[in-house]
C-alpha cells in the first residue's frame, strides 16, 4: 500500500532536525567569534608611521599616536588627513578579519544555505 502525504522516504524530518542542529551550532560559533573579534585590536599607520590609530573589534577608536614632527600648527589639515587615513585603514582591517571569519563559518555548512550570508 502506497503512503500518502508526508515526506518521501521519511528522511526529511531527520534532515530538518539535523539542519536545525547545524544552525544552532553555527549560531554559537558566530557568537564566540564575535566575542573574540571584539577583544582584538587593529592598528594602522599613515604618513610613514607618523600617525598610528588603534581600533577595537567593536570598531571603537582606542588610541591615536602622533610623532612630534607631524604636529605642525601651520599644517593642521595634513595631520587631520593622516588621522582619517590611519583610522579608515584600521577599520578596513577589522572588516577584512570579520568577513574572513564569517566566510569560514559559512563554509562549515557543507554547501551552505542559499541567502544566509
Amino acid at each position: 500500500m502506497a503512503r500518502r502525504g508526508g515526506f518521501p522516504g521519511g528522511g526529511m524530518p531527520g534532515n530538518m532536525a539535523n539542519l536545525m542542529k547545524q544552525a544552532q551550532k553555527m549560531q554559537k560559533q558566530v557568537e564566540e567569534q564575535q566575542k573574540e573579534m571584539e577583544a582584538k585590536e587593529f592598528t594602522a599607520a599613515a604618513g610613514g608611521g607618523a600617525v598610528e590609530v588603534t581600533i577595537s573589534g567593536k570598531r571603537e577608536v582606542l588610541k591615536v599616536k602622533l610623532d612630534e614632527e607631524v604636529v605642525d600648527p601651520e599644517d593642521i589639515e595634513m595631520l587631520e588627513d593622516l588621522i582619517v587615513a590611519a583610522t579608515n585603514e584600521a577599520l578596513r582591517k577589522v572588516e577584512e578579519e570579520s568577513s574572513s571569519v564569517m566566510s569560514k563559518l559559512a563554509g562549515g555548512l557543507g554547501g551552505g544555505i542559499p541567502g544566509l550570508f
